[in-house]
């Protein structure tokens, strides 16, 4: 990775104004899944460590689209954190209102600011409104982005050195993202970021081969520039998810009610074709898991083509096995998307099954990545994260990334 790091930089006596992806799930006041918050202690505690002080920062939830919410604001985090670190965090009730609080701060001192996106200049998102001539909208528009670098301006300005380890916003060019660096010296990446890119990148620059690479998933529109992109790089490419079906009807399959995508058929034809034009194995499903109807109760049968009236929920366990012989033998698998819908246990084998094989690839020496959304949920519930090499914290992030995309948050940080 060419990016400083905090590694790179004298901390001492320094404040260090921190991006942290925080956007943990929260219900009534509670946390549900601390991943993130516990992914970021090591840059926290290397900043404290090195004498300097720590303005973190963060999202979490949408409060731009559901309203401010009693679930949405970061104290939860701030008094969380506390007890994880055994030490104060001081809570600033408004992210671009801290200046006492910042100039109170001596070495080793935490402040954890308010939601980033209680402001909209954060995000600087801006929709033309009904009856809104393009003039008005431009105008608006210009005056939000106006509004956004005062906003980085003000966060930067708490500061000396900016660092960036929420690699699951990286993909936005928001104020406490990318903007910030702008009016900041010193830019570095955390290290969270550091090992995400550094998986990531390597994985899809420079990967040992075999490359497997694996996508799931509802749709095919989601993932269009990934596969794409990716089959340039691999030397197979395996598709599962109910985006199997929009490929599998257009090599003139029966797929039943299963869903489909008709409008990206004739991509998937031409996908299919850039694959056997490069000779990258491109590996469909065989068999599949049918059901009557979407609910857990349904019946089931497993079929090579799909009868009218039935909807294909998982891969079959033929499939499985196909799947898990390629993905074994391959030393770099990357894997984004589940296999079918596993959060119902009749539709589980599948996503789970090419779980087990994905996690004997690191036991074989090679490299494991898990890249992010609900692959991510499914190698937790599975309980073989710990098996994987590599799993992501950025699902929209590592999806821009496996595209090809340069992402903001990242391109914006100081070069060694």
């Amino acid at each position: 990775m060419n990016k400083k790091t905090l590694r790179d930089i004298d901390l001492k006596g320094k404040k260090v104004i921190m991006r942290v992806d925080f956007n943990v799930p929260v219900k009534e006041g509670v946390i549900k899944d601390d991943t993130r918050i516990k992914g970021a202690l090591p840059s926290i505690k290397y900043v404290l460590e090195q004498g300097g002080s720590l303005i973190l920062m963060s999202h979490m939830g949408r409060p731009d689209e559901k309203g401010i919410t009693s679930d949405t604001t970061m104290k939860i985090v701030a008094d969380y954190l506390s007890k994880l670190l055994g030490k104060p965090v001081v809570f600033v009730a408004d992210c671009a209102n801290a200046d006492a609080e910042v100039a109170a701060m001596k070495a080793g001192d935490i402040v954890m600011l308010e939601n980033t996106r209680y402001h909209k200049e954060e995000q600087a998102k801006c929709k033309q409104k009904e009856g809104e001539s393009d003039e008005e909208f431009k105008a608006r528009k210009a005056a939000l982005k106006e509004q956004q670098k005062e906003l980085a301006k003000k966060l930067a300005s708490y500061g000396d050195i900016f660092c960036n380890d929420a690699f699951g916003t990286a993909h936005r060019a928001h104020a406490s993202t990318a903007v910030i660096t702008k009016y900041i010296d010193t830019s570095v990446a955390g290290f969270l970021m550091e090992k995400e890119i550094e998986y990531l990148g390597s994985a899809v620059e420079n990967p040992v081969r075999p490359f497997v690479a694996i996508l799931g998933g509802a749709k095919v529109s989601d993932k269009l520039a990934v596969v794409n992109n990716l089959l340039t790089k691999v030397d197979t490419l395996i598709i599962g998810g109910g985006m199997a079906y929009t490929f599998l009807k257009a090599l003139g399959k029966k797929i039943g009610n299963s869903l489909c995508e008709e409008d990206q058929i004739q991509y998937a034809k031409d996908m299919m074709e850039k694959a056997k034009s490069l000779g990258v194995k491109f590996l469909l499903p065989v068999d599949n898991i049918a059901a009557d109807k979407f609910d857990p109760e349904a019946n089931t049968q497993i079929v090579t083509e799909i009868p009218d009236g039935w909807m294909g929920l998982d891969i079959g366990p033929k499939t499985v096995e196909l799947y898990a012989d390629a993905i074994k033998s391959a030393k770099t698998v990357v894997w984004n998307g589940p296999m079918g819908c596993f959060e119902m246990e009749k539709f589980s084998k599948g996503t789970f099954g090419v779980c087990e094989a994905v996690a004997e690839v690191k036991a074989n020496g090679g490299i494991s990545i898990i890249g992010g959304g609900d692959s991510v949920a499914a190698v937790n519930k599975s309980g073989l994260a710990p098996k994987m090499s590599h799993v992501s914290t950025g699902g929209g992030a590592s999806l821009e990334f496996l595209e090809g995309k340069e992402l903001p948050g990242v391109v914006s940080l100081n070069d060694k």
